[in-house]
C-alpha cells in the first residue's frame, strides 16, 4: 500500500513538473512575441519622427523664406 501511496505522489510530482515546463515554455513564447512586438513598434516610431522631421524641416524653410521677403520688400 505505501509502495502505492509513493508512486501515485511521485506521478504527481512528475505531472506537476510537465506542466511546469510547458507553462515556461508558454512563458518564453510570449516574450518572444513581445519583443518582437516592440521592435517593430519602434521602427514605426522612428518613421514617424523622421516624417516629422522632414515637416518641420519644410515648414522652417518656407518661414524662413518668407521672413527674407518680407525683409527685402519691406524694409
Amino acid at each position: 500500500m505505501d509502495e502505492d501511496r509513493v508512486a501515485r505522489v511521485l506521478e504527481e510530482i512528475r505531472d506537476l513538473q510537465r506542466e511546469q515546463v510547458e507553462a515556461y515554455r508558454r512563458a518564453l513564447e510570449n516574450q518572444q512575441e513581445a519583443l518582437r512586438t516592440q521592435r517593430e513598434g519602434m521602427g514605426r516610431a522612428r518613421k514617424l519622427l523622421g516624417a516629422v522631421g522632414v515637416v518641420i524641416l519644410g515648414v522652417l524653410v518656407i518661414v524662413l523664406v518668407l521672413l527674407r521677403y518680407v525683409l527685402v520688400h519691406y524694409s
